[in-house]
This record gives structure tokens, sequence and C-alpha cells, in this order.
């Protein structure tokens, strides 16, 4: 099963004979004080320099999050999404699950855009999955209930499993529902990261559906997160994860070589050429 997003000229496909799918995380304020500041001084230049960025080091589609408690997240949305496409050409990632910060941002969002996220709240169903539909974009589905993030896979199953009938209900194919199993930390729970390759299992087994993953939350409170991200995300990939909205800098390397053992490059060529490009880009940052 194929997910299509779109830019104005560029179409990114995700599916699981696909390479790797990079959801660039990085225009979010939350924890980077210096972009919280640049949009409440409406400063779009520094946005462009995320945005570039993110995409020179393997970034396939850029995440856009405005959450800031000084400013008109509706109002500043649609600047910040004209700012990113006047300096690149890829599928837009809207990331709220805010109707009016929605609508804001797919309203001026080009080609098929991604919105991250809805859940599986009845509330969040009603209110999310319309707006996805009378645009025509595809959107990430989380699996959380009405009491919150079930304990085991065959209750994120569940979870899963009612957003893709509810979107079903209303029109939306399956292909464009891409589900995100969520990882809590094993620091907290050593059994975490099983729980979710099970999910994943089950998931695609049940519905063939797009898997995405915040891989990053599985290190929360460990030293030497890299690693375990790196670890952790390997596997999700070999179980059937797709896509994710993580850091393409800092995982790009460790994504590339795992298209390549998993045989989506052929003659090792994506992986040379990515080797290459950011060679040269760590040079350029380090002058």
């Amino acid at each position: 099963m194929h997910t299509l997003l779109k830019s104005n000229s560029k179409t990114v496909t995700i599916g699981v004979d696909k390479p790797f799918v990079i959801i660039g995380e990085k225009i979010n304020p939350t924890g980077i004080k210096k972009l919280g500041q640049a949009l409440v001084d409406q400063n779009f230049e520094y946005v462009k320099q995320l945005a570039l960025r993110q995409v020179a080091w393997g970034a396939d589609v850029l995440d856009v999050n405005v959450g800031h408690p000084q400013i008109d997240e509706a109002a500043i949305m649609p600047k910040v999404v004209a700012a990113i496409m006047e300096a690149v050409d890829v599928p837009l990632c809207i990331d709220s699950n805010e109707p009016k910060i929605l609508e804001a941002g797919l309203k001026v969002a080009p080609g098929k855009p991604l919105v991250n996220s809805v859940n599986g709240e009845d509330k969040q169903l009603a209110m999310v999955l319309p707006i996805v539909k009378d645009r025509g974009a595809a959107v990430i589905g989380l699996t959380i209930g009405d009491e919150g993030i079930p304990a085991t896979p065959e209750g994120r199953l569940a979870a899963a499993g009612k957003i893709i009938e509810y979107a079903a209900k209303i029109g939306i194919p399956i292909e464009d529902i891409i589900i995100d199993p969520l990882v809590m930390t094993v620091g907290h729970n050593s059994n975490a990261g099983l729980v979710t390759l099970k999910s994943i299992e089950l998931i695609t087994k049940e519905y063939g559906v797009n898997i995405s993953l915040g891989a990053s939350n599985v290190s929360f409170g460990l030293p030497d997160r890299h690693s375990v991200n790196s670890a952790f995300l390997a596997l999700a990939i070999q179980t059937g994860v797709t896509t994710s909205i993580t850091d393409p800098i800092k995982l790009g390397n460790s994504i590339k070589a795992i298209d390549l053992l998993l045989g989506k490059d052929a003659n090792s060529m994506r992986y040379l050429k990515y080797f290459r490009a950011t060679e040269k880009l760590r040079e350029q940052e380090a002058k």
C-alpha cells in the first residue's frame, strides 16, 4: 500500500517497498527557543534556514508546528507555510490537532499534505477527519483511545481500527491513513519497545497501512540516546515502519544504512550519494 504526498512539483511515496521517508521535525518551537522567538518576532528567515538545512540533510517531507503561547497560531501558520515553500519544494506535514490551525495551514499548503495528527478519541475523530477529507490530505492516526494509550498491542490494534473505520465512513481512503502505534520510554518500562514492535506487526497484518513512529521517545531519560534510537529504529523499520517524524541530521545516516541492509538501495547508490553529500555539509558547517 502506498501513501502519496505532494508539493508543487514533487511526489513522495511512502510504502514498505520504498525507501524510508524522513519527515523533518525541526520546525517545531517545542524545545527550540530560537525558533519560538523567531515566530513571536515573525522572523521567517530563520524558518527558511531550518527548512533548507533539513532538506539538505535528507528530509523528504517537513513537519510544521507553530505551537507557542505568545502567538496566534492560526494567523502564523499560513505565513510559516508560505515561507517554507519559498525556500524548498517538498510536501508538508501540518502539525496540530486544533481545527482552526489545521485549516489555516491546509488552506495554503500546496499539493497533497499530511496532517499530524488525529487520535482515536470520539471528539478528535469528529473534529479532525472531516477537515482531512475536505482537503484531500493524508493523516497520521495515533493509537490513543478515550481512555488513553492502550497498554497492550491488541489495544493499540483496536485503536488503529477505530480510526481507520471512522475514516472509511466519511470517505477517506485507507491508503491516506498512516498509523502511529506509539512508543514509550524503555527507561520506565523495559517492555515498551516490544509492545510497540508487536503493535506494528498486528496493525500491518490486519490493515496493511503505512506506519509512522516517533522513535526518539524510546530513549527518553537514558544516556547516549542516539544509540538507543538508532537501534530501535532499525528494528521498527524491519517490522514495518515506513516513515518517521525525526531529525534527519542525527538519524539520516542510520536510516540510509537500514534501507541499504534491507535491500532498498540498489548498488548502494543512495547510501553513497547521501554519504558524499553530508560529508560536504559537515565540512561547510564546521567552517
